[in-house]
């Protein structure tokens, strides 16, 4: 492989272990390469993957070894169904440390279902579940694996093994919100957590929402406490929001305070819409071992949250079509998506071009020199 080319991002992938018999004659890390280049472009699946190789075979060859010419639909179906996802991953995450510079402030873990990684339209038990964790102030994913029978519980544990997520503050909605992730955070991980509180914990949701509603009614009296309110509208539409936090957990059963680990604050988010003559509002409650009150700073990490639905599957879903691929094989679906996760965060990491997603995976398509200033920027 060209020195140029592997210079940049493939060289993190260099070590991915081949999931073939001796008997091959695709060197993976050509495959691997093609691969990701052909989804930057565009490719929505293997035959895309070998047509665009196909397409560009002239440019590939200076920089990749292809003397028994381009892999066929099948051969990248079979190689990428087949490779551990794990080790894929460790590939992935050694490209990502090296992409961190400082700390990453907001990590939001979040689930997304591809629905239809199923093999029967019967039995949609096998549709594949992805949870990953979305750095907000680099806009990148940084880590991802797949959740058995879409058990989040199960998965978010590991995803977290894998992330140095050290003096971060992790965002995990209510599905996450259980005590021995907590305990993995602080203890673990030597981060600080904002958990999202609902019915899934009832005794827990019971007594936050009991303590905090009052509060409000209250006025926070001899509470200490910090708020913040801020508006937003268009369209027609005006939203209020207003975030209460408090550190007095103090007034929560001793048997809670035992139980969730490090808990340092207690908060609500109040969100009033008013559309069309019509207005609704809703309260959603969280805990966190931050400690000291910061309303402003607690109402960035939950809004932040939400940026791994608007920025990452909102992304793959309407750029990718990751809904609608058709993968199925083994471990093929996981690895494609973990491909569109690189090729996003490649794309994202570029600025020598100031627009979207969409149109610089088409400058990628026209203009081969960009595509290599990606692969080795």
């Amino acid at each position: 492989m060209d020195a140029q080319a592997t210079g940049g991002f493939l060289r993190f992938f260099d070590e991915l272990p081949d999931p073939r018999a001796a008997n091959r004659i695709h060197r993976l890390c050509d495959i691997f390469a093609i691969a990701i280049c052909a989804v930057i472009c565009g490719a929505q699946g293997w035959v895309d993957v070998q047509m665009f190789a196909e397409s560009k075979r002239t440019w590939l060859s200076t920089f990749l070894d292809l003397q028994h010419g381009i892999p066929s639909h099948d051969t990248f179906g079979r190689v990428f169904a087949r490779i551990d996802p794990d080790a894929f991953e460790r590939c992935f995450q050694n490209w990502m440390t090296s992409l961190r510079q400082g700390g990453m402030r907001l990590v939001a873990i979040d689930g997304k279902s591809i629905r239809r990684s199923f093999e029967h339209a019967w039995d949609k038990s096998g549709m594949v579940h992805l949870v990953s964790a979305f750095a907000e102030q680099n806009r990148m994913v940084f880590g991802q694996v797949a959740a058995e029978g879409a058990n989040e519980i199960e998965a978010i544990p590991r995803l977290l093994e894998l992330l140095d997520v050290s003096e971060s503050v992790v965002t995990i909605d209510a599905l996450g919100c259980q005590r021995q992730i907590a305990e993995q955070i602080v203890v673990s991980n030597k981060a600080d957590y904002v958990l999202a509180v609902k019915e899934n914990q009832p005794v827990l949701h019971e007594k936050v929402k009991q303590l905090l509603d009052e509060a409000i009614l209250e006025g926070f009296k001899g509470m200490e406490h910090d708020t913040i309110q801020t508006t937003d509208g268009d369209h027609g539409r005006i939203e209020y929001r207003q975030v209460w936090m408090t550190s007095e957990i103090q007034h929560l059963p001793q048997s809670i305070l035992d139980d969730w680990p490090a808990l340092g604050s207690i908060a609500v988010v109040e969100s009033k819409r008013e559309l069309n003559g019509k207005s609704s509002s809703q309260r959603r409650y969280f805990i966190s071992s931050l400690d000291v009150p910061d309303a402003r700073a607690m109402a960035g990490f939950i809004r932040g949250h939400w940026s791994v639905e608007n920025s990452l599957h909102w992304q793959l879903d309407v750029s990718f079509g990751e809904d609608d691929r058709r993968i199925r094989s083994n471990h093929g679906a996981e690895n494609f998506s973990r491909l569109c996760r690189m090729a996003l965060n490649l794309l994202k990491s570029d600025k020598t071009l100031k627009v979207g997603v969409k149109a610089k995976r088409l400058r990628a398509g026209w203009d081969e020199p960009y595509m290599l200033r990606l692969l080795t920027g």
